[in-house]
C-alpha cells in the first residue's frame, strides 16, 4: 500500500476579476447552460475570447497546473513571495474553495489552520468553540472530552477557557485554535502563516508539537511561513511557489537558499516588478534601480566612506511638472536614515513629458557598515506621492575601506551614521 497521503495532480486556480457573474440570473443561466453543451459563452462582447486559458482581460489565474505529492510523516514547507498562491493552495486542500481544474486525492482526516479564529464563534466561550471547531473537523464529542485538558493547557487560556472569544487577543485566538487542530488527530495537519500571531515562546511550543506530530505520531503537516529558520528546521521537503507555479523543489536548506538567491538576482538585475509599488497614481513608475561602485560596475556592497551610486529608470506616461525625485536609505528595520531630494540640489523643480527617463544620482556615504534597503519616490511639490516604491533594493556597507586589508582593521560602530569630523588632541 502507497504511504502517499496527498497527491495533487495539474491543479489550476482561476479568479474572474471584478464583479462575480453576469450581472442577472437570465445571463448566468444562459452562460451556464452554454458551458454544459461546451458552447461559447453567449454574454461575450463582440471580439472576446474565453479566457480560461489566459492570464489576460478579467480573468487571473492564482496557480498554474500545480503538481507535487506528500508522503506519510513528511512536514512539507511551501514558501514563496506574497501573491505566489500559497494561501490559495492550501484553501483548496482545505476544501474552503475548489480548483478550476486540476485533481487532489487525500488519504486521511484534513485539519486546517488558515486565519486566526477560522471556525470560532465569537459569542461562545473557549470550552464551546473547542467542541464546536473539533465538530466541524469530524470529531465525535467522546473524542473530544478525551483531548479537551490536553488541548486548554498547551493554548494556556485554562482562565479565560469560560470567557467568550470575541474577548481573547489575537493571540490567545491563534493559541487556541491552533491547539484543537493540532490535538484532534488529524492525518494531515495544515498550518498558514498564522504562527507569526503568536508570542515566541508560543510559535517555539508550537513547531515543537508539530513535529512530534510528524515523528511520533507519522502524520503529515503543511507548512506555509516567510520565516526561513523555521522552514528548515521544521520540514524534511519544501516547494516554492512562484506567480501560482512550483518553480523549485527539494530539500528545505536546498529550497530556502534558491527563494534568497532570486531575491539577490533581482537586485543585481535592477527590475522593479509591476506591484511593487506602495503608492502609484499611474502618472509615472519607476522600472529600474541599479546600484554602481566607484568602478561603474554593478554591486551590492560598497566600502566604507565610498560613494553610492544609483541608476534609475522612470516610464512617465503624461506630461508631469513641479515634481521632486527621492531617495531614501533605511535601515533593515525600516528606520530612514538618509534623504536625497532633488529639491536639495536646486530651487527650481522638475518637469517630465512621456516616455523611458534615465537619471543618476551619487550619494556621498556616512553610512556605518551594515545592511540597508532603498525606497524610491516622486512627488508634486504640494506632497502628493506619484510613485513611491519601498525596499525596492537593499546593499552592504562593509566594514572596511577601498584598498584596506580586510582582515587588518575592527572598526567600532554604533548607529547608522559616521559622521565627519575633526579632532583636536592637546596633551
Amino acid at each position: 500500500m502507497s504511504d502517499t497521503v496527498l497527491k495533487v495532480e495539474d491543479l489550476s486556480k482561476q479568479y474572474r476579476l471584478g464583479l462575480v457573474g453576469s450581472g442577472t440570473l437570465k445571463d448566468d443561466l444562459a452562460r451556464w447552460w452554454a458551458k454544459m453543451r461546451g458552447k461559447e459563452d453567449p454574454t461575450l462582447k463582440i471580439g472576446e475570447n474565453n479566457q480560461l486559458d489566459s492570464i489576460d482581460g478579467n480573468y487571473v489565474w492564482a496557480l498554474q497546473n500545480i503538481n507535487f505529492d506528500v508522503k506519510k510523516g513528511e512536514v512539507l514547507g511551501i514558501i514563496g513571495k506574497n501573491g505566489a498562491g500559497k494561501s490559495t493552495l492550501l484553501k483548496i486542500l482545505s476544501k474552503v474553495t475548489g480548483p478550476t481544474r486540476g485533481s487532489i486525492k487525500i488519504k486521511g482526516r484534513v485539519a486546517s489552520l488558515l486565519e486566526v479564529g477560522t471556525g470560532f464563534h465569537p459569542e461562545l466561550t473557549g470550552r464551546e468553540n473547542i467542541f464546536l471547531n473539533g465538530a466541524i473537523l469530524g470529531m465525535n464529542k467522546q473524542e473530544i472530552r478525551k483531548k479537551l485538558d490536553e488541548i486548554i493547557d498547551f493554548a494556556g487560556v485554562a482562565k479565560y477557557v469560560d470567557t467568550p472569544v470575541k474577548r481573547y487577543s489575537s493571540g490567545m485566538y491563534v493559541r487556541l485554535a491552533f491547539a484543537v487542530a493540532a490535538h484532534l488527530d488529524p492525518e494531515i495537519l495544515i498550518v498558514d502563516e498564522v504562527l507569526a500571531v503568536g508570542d515566541v515562546d508560543f510559535q517555539k511550543k508550537a513547531i515543537g508539537k508539530m513535529q512530534d506530530v510528524s515523528k511520533q505520531d507519522g502524520r503529515t503537516v503543511l507548512f506555509v511561513s516567510h520565516n526561513m529558520s523555521a522552514v528548515k528546521s521544521l520540514c524534511t521537503r519544501a516547494i516554492l511557489l512562484k506567480q501560482g507555479q512550483v518553480i523549485y523543489e527539494g530539500s528545505p536548506k536546498d529550497v530556502v537558499a534558491e527563494y534568497l538567491s532570486q531575491d539577490q538576482r533581482q537586485i543585481l538585475d535592477g527590475i522593479i516588478p509591476e506591484n511593487a509599488s506602495t503608492h502609484s497614481t499611474g502618472e509615472a513608475k519607476f522600472k529600474k534601480l541599479t546600484l554602481l561602485n566607484n568602478a561603474g560596475q554593478i554591486n551590492d556592497k560598497f566600502y566604507f566612506r565610498s560613494p553610492l551610486h544609483f541608476s534609475v529608470d522612470m516610464e512617465v506616461f503624461k506630461p508631469i511638472k513641479d515634481v521632486i525625485l527621492d531617495i531614501k536609505i533605511t535601515s533593515k528595520d525600516g528606520v530612514i536614515v538618509s534623504d536625497s531630494l532633488t529639491s536639495y540640489e536646486s530651487n527650481s523643480f522638475l518637469a517630465f513629458d512621456k516616455g523611458l527617463k534615465t537619471f543618476s544620482c551619487e550619494i556621498e556615504n556616512n553610512l556605518q557598515p551594515g545592511q540597508y534597503n532603498v525606497i524610491l519616490g516622486i512627488h508634486y511639490i504640494n506632497g502628493n506621492t506619484i510613485d513611491y516604491v519601498e525596499n525596492v533594493s537593499n546593499f552592504t556597507v562593509l566594514n572596511y575601506l577601498e584598498g584596506e586589508d580586510k582582515n587588518s582593521k575592527f572598526r567600532f560602530h554604533h548607529g547608522f551614521v559616521s559622521a565627519k569630523s575633526k579632532w583636536n588632541i592637546s596633551n
